[in-house]
């Protein structure tokens, strides 16, 4: 059972990578709406605020490029998406390849 489920790790990882090599522009964050005067929702502006390299940022967005933008934090999160599903098959893929060394026999010592 465990080489099946290898075999399907394995298939999986190499469809996660064809998937991020079809991932185009992205960026982290998340896009609000937000206003000047909140109370009368007058005076609208856009705000990406993300974190990266350990520091917290805020840009403003102009509304015309809000698309673009939602655009590339919609890539980014299924870029992280599929990174985190490869980890995790990775540690599977790992303890099971471990699994059937021993069972084969297969000294850890050297």
């Amino acid at each position: 059972m465990s080489s099946v489920r290898m075999i399907e790790i394995e298939n999986r990882i190499l469809e996660i990578k064809k998937e991020l090599q079809s991932i185009d522009l992205m960026r982290p964050g998340t896009l609000t709406k937000q206003y000047k005067i909140r109370k009368e929702k007058k005076g609208p502006y856009y705000q990406l605020s993300y974190t990266h390299e350990m520091k917290s940022k805020t840009d403003y967005i102009r509304k015309n490029f809000t698309e673009d933008i939602k655009i590339e934090v919609k890539n980014y999160n299924h870029f992280k998406t599929l990174t985190s599903e490869w980890v995790k098959l990775g540690i599977e893929y790992s303890k099971l390849r471990m699994k059937n060394l021993n069972k084969k026999g297969v000294s850890d010592e050297k």
